[in-house]
């Protein structure tokens, strides 16, 4: 068996000798720091001044049990984890020792390499669950902004605006393409300013219709409309000492641009069907995707309103600019998505690095998570392999073919004989002899040949580097 690569300390609590033992010292040989205990008391006592990252306790006992345990060491500490042992199974004590928080629940006789199997994942679950916490604490008194991840110097500009704007009272425009954070970024305004305390109300002003938009903004009285059975209180009015955001501002229609203009100068809210007006005092952060100028030189957005919300402006880099971040931001969603999976891939390997960091992104740092999550949840290794990362980022995705393009191509293989084929191999040909032809169409240049095949500079020499290892093994053969 493959030894604890650490002391790590455990605890065992059985009242019968001979298991308590055996579990010590066949744990002990593991590499792990084991101590015994008889009773759950006596565990309680010791595990108060010894914090200990896992025990083993049997559930029948005399005195505290081991579900009466379980709880106790939770409440000293939830992030113990706690597995179960017992010689008396039953469904409705699994269920209980499960909702109380236990790891996991065995029973007697068991079989010593699967429990030894069941405490390394619960302790390498444990060791990320710390790592993801200390990343996000590391990121955090760097630049004081949770979920903003990144040390690039276009991220960088970023923080020191946030810093800079976030003790005013100023209306703020955060401009980006979808996906790389404006919420996030107008979050941390938030969170950076007097105001933290307060609500931070959202309203996504292009995913309401336009016939609700008015009334989930400010509010309507009872009556006011078909439908308006009882008085109901706007975002800005719940946002009321605190920050009303405003995204996919330049989704307004025209007629609502007039009043938030308005409501923007006053700062008073009043309800559709109502008279009289009500005084908030709110932080506007307005967001969009768009090139706000062009919407007000094409007449869709108006121009004061523009100049209302443009006072302090944050444009977000998209991800493909922000260079090194894209590892960062992939070991952090590594970490998340190993926890959220029950999964333990430690690290990146430098291929999926290399192909991560040679990636467009054109859904930015969303698409970046979707692809982390995707490739751990199918990851079998302890390294997250270039195979795992979607067909986008490897280039085996491919592009949008013509009608011409579909009838010149001939397809590897045209039919299925009886022994089968290998799938692998024949893709794998077949993907090298396209490479080839846009070489050869290129004048042996990558860049080019790289643009003739829709994929990146950097998937091309993953892909030629493969070619190689492959002529390699073969020559090596004979």
């Amino acid at each position: 068996m493959v030894k604890a690569s650490a002391k790590r300390r455990l605890m065992v609590v059985d009242d019968e000798e001979s298991m308590r033992e055996f579990l010590c010292i066949m744990l002990g040989k593991e590499g792990y720091d084991v101590v015994g205990f008889s009773s759950g008391e006596r565990a309680v006592e010791y595990f108060k001044a010894n914090p200990t990252e896992l025990v083993i306790t049997d559930m029948s006992m005399p005195g505290m049990d081991g579900l009466e345990l379980l709880k106790t060491l939770k409440e000293i500490s939830p992030e113990v984890i706690v597995i179960i042992i017992t010689a008396y199974a039953s469904v409705d004590t699994a269920i209980e020792a499960m909702k109380a928080g236990a790891y996991d629940y065995f029973t007697k006789p068991f079989n010593v390499d699967d429990i030894n199997i069941h405490i390394k994942r619960a302790l390498e679950w444990r060791r990320l669950e710390v790592e993801n916490a200390l990343l996000k604490k590391d990121f955090q008194s760097k630049y004081g902004f949770d979920n903003l991840i990144g040390a690039s110097p276009p991220m960088v500009e970023v923080y020191d605006l946030i810093k800079s704007v976030a003790g005013t009272k100023t209306n703020v425009l955060i401009v980006g393409q979808s996906g790389t954070g404006k919420e996030l970024v107008a979050k941390a305004v938030h969170n950076e300013s007097p105001r933290r305390d307060k609500p931070f109300v959202t309203i996504n002003c292009g995913a309401i219709p336009e016939n609700l938009l008015e009334s989930e903004l400010f509010g309507h009285r009872k009556g006011a409309f078909t439908g308006a059975i009882a008085n109901k209180t706007g975002l800005a009015e719940m946002a009321d000492g605190g920050t009303l955001f405003l995204d996919e501002i330049t989704e307004l229609p025209l007629n609502l641009q007039v009043k938030l203009l308005r409501f923007i100068q006053d700062r008073t809210v009043r309800s559709v069907g109502a008279t009289d007006e009500r005084s908030v005092d709110i932080r506007l952060i307005a967001a969009t995707n768009r090139d706000v100028e062009e919407e007000v030189s094409k007449g869709s957005f108006r121009e004061d309103l523009f100049y209302r919300l443009n006072v302090i402006r944050i444009d977000l880099p998209p991800l493909s600019a922000r260079g090194e971040d894209i590892i960062s931001l992939a070991k952090y969603f590594l970490n998340k998505y190993n926890s959220e999976h029950g999964k333990s891939v430690k690290n990146l390997s430098d291929e999926a690095a290399e192909l991560l960091l040679g990636y467009g992104y054109p859904g930015n740092v969303r698409e970046l998570e979707n692809a982390i999550e995707r490739a751990v949840a199918i990851e079998s290794g302890e390294s997250l392999s270039a195979e795992s990362l979607p067909p986008t980022i490897t280039g085996m995705g491919g592009s949008k073919s013509t009608d011409k393009a579909e009838t010149d191509n001939e397809s590897p293989i045209k039919e299925i004989p009886p022994e089968g084929v290998d799938l692998e191999g024949i893709l794998f040909d077949y993907e090298r002899r396209i490479v080839e032809e846009a070489l050869k169409a290129s004048g042996g240049v990558k860049k080019k040949a790289a643009v003739l095949l829709g994929i990146s500079f950097r998937s091309l020499r993953y892909k030629l580097a493969k070619y190689e290892e492959e002529d390699d093994g073969k020559a090596m053969i004979k």
